[in-house]
């Protein structure tokens, strides 16, 4: 690695007005704090246009490529100096987890989707520099989470973005502190805009096999009979799901579990193909994150397509998950980790990445 640049967050003022901070290798960086007083960062490149959040669980709360934005509609233009995770919702990502993940069920205790997702965190860096795949810029950071009786962990995330790439590449792992076991529980909250007419493409199968619907709602949430017939058509042909119509209301969610096929290389894909050819896509190391989600709700002011969101479990609370055999085991003093990738493509792009899913489907496991 050579013309390596490190610059700590944590000596660096942000201030109402954008700052710029770093331009290197044609990515410019700017700080600034929203007026809710949450600290703000800025990347830009000649393809896109990044905004993260480097102490407030370390989101991607912006995310736009080839001159579109890929970030889900929401009500918060602004993030909310809150850690309730539906009083400051609509990120492009967001880290869930770690002790427990997902909508708490009858038996559990925990928030929604867990504390990373707006947790404190006390380090932010920025490093600058080339490596053999070129210029890069990569966002880092530490939390501690520690819970008397409970968890004591340190988590760290890392978010590289290269000057002609329209991909985050996202690296994640979690170091247990204690000297018990830490049961793990991550889920990559990955929020595409959805868009009339896409289509879903992946390496699941058509059928009950590869796609399952979640029954029921979570507590709070009442699903009306319009949404009930429509996922009772897609239960009877799961197919149907992966057509957009526009006009079409999701109220106010649709949960869909995946059973994703890997490449020969670990990656399972997914893409949202657009109607001109470009495409939004997720991919990600399915021995790391076994289990896919699908969750999209249209409801005017909310509008997102989690196209797959990859997960150590599912979204059925701490106690449900854990039944079924889903909880990671850390082991004292050990580590977990895990790595995606989400970004946009081009209409090139787009091809070449629906044949290798078209292949990768087709292929025979363990050939």
């Amino acid at each position: 690695m050579s013309d390596a640049i490190e610059i700590d967050l944590c000596a660096v003022r942000f201030e109402a007005q954008p700052v710029i901070l770093l331009r290197l290798h044609g990515i410019e960086v700017r700080t600034f704090r929203y007026s809710t007083g949450i600290a703000g960062l800025t990347v830009t490149t000649p393809v896109g246009e990044v905004t993260a959040l480097p102490f407030k669980g370390q989101q991607v709360w912006r995310a736009a490529f080839n001159g579109r934005p890929l970030t889900m509609r929401s009500m918060f233009d602004e993030p909310q100096p809150t850690t309730d995770y539906l009083a400051t919702y609509g990120a492009f990502l967001i880290h869930c987890g770690i002790s427990a993940m997902g909508g708490p069920g009858p038996e559990d205790s925990h928030p929604l989707h867990g504390e990373m997702p707006n947790a404190r965190f006390e380090t932010a860096r920025l490093l600058a520099g080339s490596d053999a795949g070129g210029p890069f810029l990569t966002l880092s950071g530490e939390c501690t989470q520690a819970r008397a009786f409970s968890h004591h962990y340190r988590f760290q995330s890392a978010i590289t973005l290269r000057p002609t790439a329209t991909r985050l590449d996202v690296a994640v792992t979690v170091e247990n502190l204690r000297p018990v076991p830490l049961e793990l529980m991550y889920l990559a909250h990955v929020n595409f805009r959805p868009v009339d007419d896409g289509r879903l493409l992946d390496t699941v199968s058509d059928d009950r096999a590869g796609i399952a619907l979640r029954a029921g709602a979570p507590a709070g949430l009442q699903i009306p009979e319009t949404q009930r017939r429509m996922m009772a058509n897609w239960a009877a042909d799961p197919a149907r799901h992966r057509h957009l119509l526009p006009g079409n209301r999701i109220d106010p969610e649709a949960v869909l579990f995946l059973e994703c096929r890997a490449d020969a290389e670990g990656w399972a894909h997914g893409m949202q193909l657009h109607p001109d050819g470009q495409a939004d896509f997720i991919s990600y190391r399915a021995a790391e994150l076994p289990v896919a989600v699908r969750w999209i709700s249209r409801l005017g002011d909310q509008d997102a397509l989690g196209l797959i969101l990859p997960a150590t479990a599912g979204v059925d609370g701490f106690t449900a998950e854990k039944a079924k055999g889903r909880v990671v085991s850390v082991p004292p003093g050990g580590s977990y980790a895990c790595r995606y990738r989400c970004g946009a493509l081009d209409a090139a792009g787009a091809r070449s990445l629906a044949r290798h899913i078209e292949l990768t489907g087709r292929a025979t496991p363990g050939s």
